[in-house]
C-alpha cells in the first residue's frame, strides 16, 4: 500500500512540476480571419487561417455563442465583436523552410463575443507551410500535450494575460504589415551581402592589380634569360 501511495505521490509531484513550469501566452486575431459557416443545432463551424510569419496555421472546430443564439455571431463578425484569443507556449519554436522562426506551440483557442468566451467544441489545429515538417509536427504535439496540464485557462486563471492580448489583436492589415516589412528586411539584406560580394571583388581585382604592377616593376628587362624579342615587349610594357 504505501509504495502505491508513493507512486502516486511521485507521479502527482511530476505533473506539478511540469504545469508549473508551462508559462502560456496568448495572441489575438481580430474576427475578419475567422470565416463561419451557418449555425447547425446551435453550433457555427468555424475556421482561422493565418500563415504570415511567425504563424502558419489552420485552426478549425465548432463556435456556441454566449446564451446559444444562432445568429448573433454572424453579426458579431460585421460588428467586429467576436476575435479569436490563441494559447500557446512560446518557447516552442520551428524554423520555416523560408528561413524565418514560426510559433508552432499553441495548444487552444477561445472565440469571444463582446469579451464573453463562447463555447468551443471540435477544435483541431493543422501546420501550414512553410512550417509543417515533421519536426514542426512533433513540438505542435508536445505543446498540445503540455498544453493539457493546465485545465481551463479561459475561466479567469490567465484573465489579465488574455485581455491584454486581447487589445491589439492580429488584423488582416497588420498582416500585410508584417509581411511587407519582412519582405523589405530580406531585400535589405541580399543588397547588403550583394554590396559587401561586390565589393570584396573590387578589393581582389585591385590586390591583383597591384601584385601584377609590383611584379612587373621588379622585372629585369635585361636580363639574360630573356630572349631580344622579350626584352623589347618587356621595354615597350615599361613605357
Amino acid at each position: 500500500m504505501k509504495k502505491i501511495l508513493t507512486v502516486i505521490f511521485l507521479a502527482c509531484a511530476m505533473v506539478f512540476a511540469q504545469e508549473g513550469s508551462i508559462k502560456p501566452e496568448f495572441q489575438a486575431f481580430s474576427g475578419a480571419l475567422i470565416k463561419l459557416k451557418k449555425a447547425e443545432k446551435g453550433f457555427h463551424k468555424f475556421r482561422l487561417r493565418v500563415d504570415v510569419a511567425p504563424w502558419a496555421f489552420l485552426a478549425e472546430g465548432e463556435v456556441q455563442a454566449p446564451g446559444g443564439d444562432s445568429d448573433v455571431l454572424i453579426t458579431a463578425l460585421f460588428d467586429r465583436a467576436l476575435y479569436a484569443v490563441l494559447a500557446y507556449i512560446p518557447d516552442k519554436i520551428a524554423a520555416g523552410s523560408d528561413g524565418e522562426e514560426y510559433n508552432v506551440g499553441f495548444f487552444d483557442m477561445m472565440l469571444y463575443y463582446d469579451e464573453e468566451p463562447t463555447r468551443i467544441r471540435n477544435l483541431s489545429f493543422k501546420l501550414l507551410p512553410p512550417a509543417n515538417d515533421s519536426w514542426a509536427q512533433s513540438i505542435l504535439d508536445d505543446a498540445l500535450q503540455s498544453g493539457s496540464l493546465l485545465g481551463k485557462i479561459w475561466s479567469g486563471k490567465y484573465e489579465r494575460e488574455i485581455t491584454k492580448a486581447s487589445a491589439v489583436p492580429i488584423d488582416k492589415t497588420k498582416l500585410i504589415d508584417m509581411q511587407q516589412k519582412r519582405q523589405a528586411a530580406k531585400a535589405a539584406e541580399a543588397e547588403r551581402k550583394a554590396q559587401e560580394e561586390a565589393d570584396r571583388r573590387t578589393r581582389e581585382r585591385a590586390e591583383k592589380a597591384k601584385f601584377k604592377s609590383k611584379k612587373h616593376d621588379d622585372l629585369d628587362c635585361s636580363s639574360r634569360k630573356l630572349t631580344a624579342k622579350q626584352k623589347r615587349r618587356c621595354k615597350m610594357n615599361g613605357k
